[in-house]
């Protein structure tokens, strides 16, 4: 775990005191300096579900990293009084990292999402950043994990970026991170939006906190999941006032 930025608890879970610019140029300092680094981004579902499932907890205090995916985030360490720079999501980090990774002719691994998913986003990796190495790719639907392992080992990537969904890509990277010194970070799915099968919201819902709504109105299923949200505001008060143990 690196020392270097101020810490900042909420609910539990460590966030990373740190903006979009200063990670990007941190993540390419440790990529030049051929470090292992463990990449989350996190929203309010995956503070509550860390806080019900101590083993997934004790996986977010492995990662280098863990940023603020999520205005959720961001409202409740102000609440709290101890307030975060700005949100950091990781289609965001993953876009930039993408770029650099173009210019610089450096290699990337991808895992996760529907085969077909897969396919459209490899299409558009290769269209959109030609000079990038693509190390390899697989779906998220697999039995063997082993395999993969093998075939990231063998590739030896700068850069991998897991789309499994969250606990799994988390369990996932740390397990197998020590294979190879690279930025390994979990990414949701952002490759549905890199594939064009989901689209991401406008940048006016984006500026006013609301993509969570937007997203909403294109997954209606996603309601349950959303009841979240509320739950995690209630605790966050109730923690400001003290009512809230850890």
């Amino acid at each position: 775990m690196l020392n270097k930025y101020e810490q900042v608890n909420v609910l539990g879970v460590d966030f990373t005191k740190i903006t979009n610019n200063e990670l990007l140029e941190q993540l390419k300092l440790d990529n030049q300096n051929h470090s292992n680094r463990f990449v989350i981004t996190a929203n309010p579902e995956i503070v509550l579900y860390a806080r019900d499932h101590p083993e997934y907890l004790a996986v977010l205090k492995l990662a280098d990293y863990t940023t603020a995916d999520g205005i959720g985030i961001i409202k409740g360490a102000k609440i709290l009084k101890t307030p975060l720079p700005e949100r950091v999501t990781g289609f965001d980090t993953l876009g930039s990292l993408l770029k650099f990774a173009n210019k610089e002719q450096k290699s990337v691994y991808f895992l996760g999402a529907k085969p077909e998913t897969i396919k459209k986003t490899i299409n558009k990796i290769h269209h959109d950043y030609p000079t990038l190495k693509i190390a390899g790719y697989h779906d998220g639907y697999f039995t063997n994990d082993q395999e993969i392992a093998t075939e990231i080992k063998d590739s030896q990537p700068d850069f991998v970026f897991v789309a499994l969904g969250f606990p799994k890509q988390e369990f996932f990277i740390a397990k197998y991170r020590q294979l190879t010194p690279a930025i390994w970070m979990g990414v949701g799915g952002s490759f549905d939006v890199l594939a064009g099968t989901v689209k991401r919201a406008p940048i006016f819902w984006q500026k006013h906190h609301i993509e969570w709504l937007y997203r909403l109105f294109q997954e209606p299923s996603r309601f349950w999941r959303m009841l979240a949200l509320p739950k995690y505001l209630i605790m966050i008060y109730l923690k400001k006032f003290g009512l809230l143990k850890a």
